[in-house]
């Protein structure tokens, strides 16, 4: 095998600047040129240029925004309570309504199909009225144009707005029935509040996506 001299006192060109140098103080770039260690220059990271994708733009797993239909808030049985004989105050406890005060709402009982003009096989959903109490007539609570809530529970001539009775209460005022006793629950079983018109949630009702 052939056996290369160390260089120790050898002289070489320099392919760069054509100058002399010692050998030994001599390297090779990455084109293969033989220069002098003071001329050397690296590769050009360009010249090897790293791969980049593409920037992420779509979502994986999406889902369109979509506007949520109006639904009513289930009130507990006997969830109504008149306020004092002869006052037109009705407080409702509904836990978490999440109501706002001075906005309408109606109220209803529970579902039915009767009264309902369609057939057994595709009956029309209704609502039926909460119960009669104390002189207060449910057809009265249940009318189609609702009332105005307040938030809290009316209690001593005024309305209790800590944040425990704002949040499971409010009350309002009912059109010309009065208490014939006060302080009394009623309404039944079944009962809600939420907006005037809620056609779409009675359709899912119907087609048997909401039940109860």
């Amino acid at each position: 095998m052939a056996k290369y001299a160390t260089g120790k006192h050898a002289k070489a060109i320099s392919d760069r600047s054509g100058i002399e140098f010692p050998f030994r103080e001599m390297v090779r770039e990455w084109n293969g040129a033989f220069v002098h260690v003071s001329e050397f220059e690296p590769k050009q990271p360009q010249l090897e240029p790293k791969p980049i994708s593409a920037d992420g733009i779509a979502l994986r797993n999406v889902r369109s925004d979509r506007t949520e239909p109006s639904t009513t808030v289930r009130i507990p049985n006997d969830g109504f309570e008149t306020y004092e004989a002869g006052s037109r105050i009705i407080n409702v406890f509904s836990p978490g309504h999440g109501l706002t005060s001075g906005t309408t709402y109606r109220f209803r009982g529970a579902p039915t199909t009767s009264p309902g003009t369609g057939t057994s096989t595709d009956p029309v959903f209704a609502y039926s009225n909460p119960e009669n109490f104390d002189g207060i007539s449910g057809s009265n609570i249940a009318k189609a144009a609702g009332y105005a809530i307040t938030t809290g529970l009316y209690k001593n001539d005024a309305a209790v707005t800590t944040d425990y009775a704002t949040s499971n209460y409010f009350h309002f005022t009912v059109d010309t029935d009065t208490a014939t006793t006060g302080n009394i629950k009623g309404g039944g079983y079944g009962c809600s509040v939420g907006p005037v018109t809620i056609e779409a949630w009675l359709s899912l009702l119907k087609n048997g996506f909401v039940k109860f």
